[in-house]
């Protein structure tokens, strides 16, 4: 175990530290909440906004490349995690609890995994970055979900500071440097798409064809309505 002066001169130990230690002043209600939104709870909320994504993408007037966009957001995971695994292999990084025991740890099942780099803080900043290209508004309230993510991950007591930056770097660079060849592939796909039967998945259906054929049955009411007028004789008549 490091000694007290070599860890306080490790500012990466020093911040895991720092932040792991307000699990250790908090509430147990306080560390199971944080274990749970740091393990599911951020994953499920990005979902969720991946959802509202593709409800919003439907709409615009580019909606096939806009719902490329969104696809580039899962695949772009993907590709960051599949990345990740020679990262982890090579570089080796065991847990921070491993070699330093006086963490608290607050969830089971991560002691034969490797530690750098973060895959939940790759995959939530992945899809920060991948929908920040799409909607901006999204991205950025996704951006915040990632860096809560990483906190979260510190605070659990399962990753290093730079666990955390690692995956988030590993996240841009996946995400930017491969969004021009996604999209030459997903762009078309999508053009394809809306030009079957699932097309409302990449277009919303249009209201206006509804309100028109409505403005058109309307006038035909109204038009035998004024026939029916025309046939009828003056009320003059009728009186005499």
């Amino acid at each position: 175990m490091s000694t007290p002066l070599a860890d306080t001169t490790n500012p990466d130990l020093g911040l895991l530290r720092a932040v792991n230690g307000l699990a250790k002043s908090s509430p147990r209600w306080l560390d199971h909440l944080v274990s749970w939104v740091g393990e599911y709870g951020i994953l499920i909320g990005l979902a969720m906004l991946g959802l509202v994504g593709w409800l919003q993408a439907r709409r615009r007037p580019d909606a096939p490349v806009a719902i490329a966009g969104l696809l580039w957001v899962p695949l772009s995971v993907a590709v960051a995690e599949l990345a990740n695994l020679p990262i982890a292999a090579i570089v080796n990084r065991p847990r921070p609890f491993v070699d330093h025991p006086d963490l608290l740890v607050l969830v089971d099942g991560k002691a034969g995994t490797h530690s750098f780099v973060s895959d939940h803080s790759t995959m939530t900043m992945a899809v920060a970055v991948a929908l920040f290209l799409v909607n901006r508004r999204l991205g950025w309230i996704a951006g915040g979900l990632a860096l809560l993510q990483g906190f979260c991950r510190m605070f659990m007591g399962v990753h290093y500071p730079t666990d955390v930056i690692g995956g988030f770097a590993l996240a841009v660079a996946v995400v930017l440097l491969l969004a021009p060849i996604a999209m030459a592939v997903l762009v078309p796909f999508c053009h394809a798409l809306s030009r079957t039967a699932v097309a409302p998945l990449i277009r919303a259906p249009e209201r206006g064809g509804a309100g028109r054929g409505g403005a058109v049955a309307r006038g035909r009411r109204r038009g035998r309505g004024a026939v029916r007028a025309e046939e009828q004789p003056p009320e003059s008549d009728l009186a005499a």
